[in-house]
């Protein structure tokens, strides 16, 4: 009658691993069960999830790829002789990228082995609360049973049903990362953040590429707009953080079909596929053809096989995914879930990590320690990086009221953009404040080199309470982007005209 783990994780993305890996420390027996069902075009992986194999990952790799690109043509501004045209290979890149991310894959597994945690490569479903069993590839029944359970499967890229071709011809992110050879002219429809971040690298390394978009990109991050009528040479009027990003990858070669939606794809006798689409203003129909069709409609939660109704794990009947509480339960009192499965979560794989050894120290290491969702940094890959942490303009609008929120913003030009004179109209910075007493910060956007890393170092002070005096009377790095930051000079009252306090 004694169930025979202590812990059983299901998923082996970066939430299950970590909750997985902290409960081992504490001397308590230990399961991962994973498997990953091959894409609708037959690509599969291995251990370590979304972020390792077909997420984070690869993709700031390829992006690199695309920035020494760009950096190649600075070069010569800056005294490199450079023949032109530079060639760039997919394959030798791609080659690089998989062979790294194997190797993760084999890390993983060595630490699950070490840290005595037994890997079961099984798709497992719940036939009871504390009873999971599936079949491994050859056909053998495995059951395992656990006084605690932890669902973190993630998510996986959906297809837009509606249009005709998609399935049978189109791929997703899924399996961008694994081709062997070039995608070639490549159209991406819909925009969320990981259309934007590959149609950057794959225009950054010479494809012909476009993106699709029925709305506003970047949906979900800021997107106020202000307009000013008062403009001093150095700065210009206000614009959305997301309509910035597009435009800096317009600029550097990106193509878009705005206001468009398709509606079909067929495949031609020369195998290149043929996209249809109507253009919502014109209210015309359209068609080009492209070698590779990559959709990015978001993701939906990986759980329809766990046959969690059974056991009564409830979920959002909008979305699919796991309702839980603050200490990550869900409606079954010894069943929790972690990660992108997880409804009003962020998707972010550092959040998942977070939450995966909080959990298993609240469990088994006499913690109360509870996530801490709030001022969460993250950053778009774009060429032109964005990086941000808090709310947006909107968020905190909506929380404090606009007479109660002061946004200080200004346009700034990175010293290393001057030598190869690249344009640096989108280099922006935007930091949300309290208006009230000591003006608190609530959100910071940047929009630039490197956006991360400089986001990374403000997010703890932010975390903090950081305030607006106290970033300016931090001494910044000289002559760095992030310096910028600490001597924002132009205040917009929200709803009203911007004024230059100094330039």
């Amino acid at each position: 009658g004694k169930n025979e783990y202590d812990l059983l994780v299901i998923g082996g993305g970066s939430g299950g691993l970590a909750c997985a890996k902290e409960a081992a420390q504490f001397g308590r027996k230990v399961a991962v069960v994973d498997y990953v069902e091959p894409s609708p075009q037959g690509t599969t992986w291995g251990l370590g999830g979304t972020c390792v194999n077909v997420g984070c990952i690869p993709k700031k790799l390829m992006h690199q790829a695309a920035l020494l690109g760009s950096a190649l043509k600075d070069a010569q501004h800056y005294g490199w002789n450079i023949s032109q045209p530079v060639h760039h290979t997919w394959s030798v890149m791609a080659q690089g990228v998989q062979n790294y991310v194997k190797s993760l894959n084999w890390g993983h597994r060595v630490q699950l082995q070490e840290k005595k945690v037994k890997y079961f490569n099984i798709k497992g479903s719940f036939s009871d609360p504390h009873t999971v069993r599936g079949l491994t590839k050859a056909g053998k029944e495995t059951v395992v049973t656990a006084d605690n359970i932890v669902i973190a499967t993630g998510g996986r890229p959906k297809y837009p049903m509606d249009v005709a071709g998609a399935l049978e011809y189109g791929i997703t992110s899924d399996d961008l990362f694994w081709l062997k050879e070039s995608p070639g002219k490549t159209l991406t429809p819909f925009v969320f953040n990981v259309s934007l971040e590959c149609a950057g690298f794959l225009t950054g390394i010479g494809l012909d590429t476009t993106v699709m978009m029925r709305s506003v990109p970047l949906r979900g991050f800021d997107q106020a707009s202000h307009i000013s009528k008062k403009k001093q040479i150095c700065f210009t009027t206000q614009q959305q953080m997301a309509s910035l990003v597009t435009e800096h990858m317009e600029s550097y070669g990106t193509k878009f079909l705005k206001r468009c939606f398709p509606t079909k794809v067929e495949k031609l006798k020369s195998s290149r596929l043929q996209v249809t689409w109507k253009n919502a203003d014109l209210d015309t129909e359209e068609t080009d053809s492209f070698d590779t069709v990559m959709w990015a409609v978001g993701r939906a939660p990986d759980t329809k096989t766990l046959n969690l109704e059974t056991v009564g794990v409830k979920t959002n009947s909008e979305t699919g995914k796991i309702i839980v509480d603050a200490s990550e339960a869900t409606s079954v009192p010894h069943i929790y879930a972690v990660g992108d499965i997880t409804e009003g979560r962020p998707e972010l794989t550092p959040t998942a990590i977070a939450a995966g050894k909080l959990l298993a120290q609240r469990l088994f290491g006499h913690s109360s320690e509870l996530m801490d969702y709030d001022n969460v940094p993250t950053t778009v890959f774009t060429p032109l990086e964005y990086g941000c942490v808090g709310l947006s303009e909107e968020a905190a609008v909506q929380r404090h009221g606009s007479d109660n929120i002061e946004v200080y913003h200004a346009y700034y030009k990175p010293l290393e953009f001057t030598v190869a004179e690249r344009d640096a109209t989108q280099c922006y910075m935007k930091m949300v404040c309290l208006r009230e007493r000591e003006q608190r910060i609530l959100g910071l956007h940047f929009i630039g080199p490197n956006a991360g890393e400089v986001i990374q170092g403000f997010a703890l002070g932010i975390k903090c309470g950081a305030t607006y005096p106290q970033m300016m009377k931090t001494v910044g790095i000289h002559p760095t982007c992030a310096e910028e930051v600490t001597k924002l000079h132009i205040t917009k009252r929200s709803g009203l005209d911007a004024t230059v306090t100094g330039c």
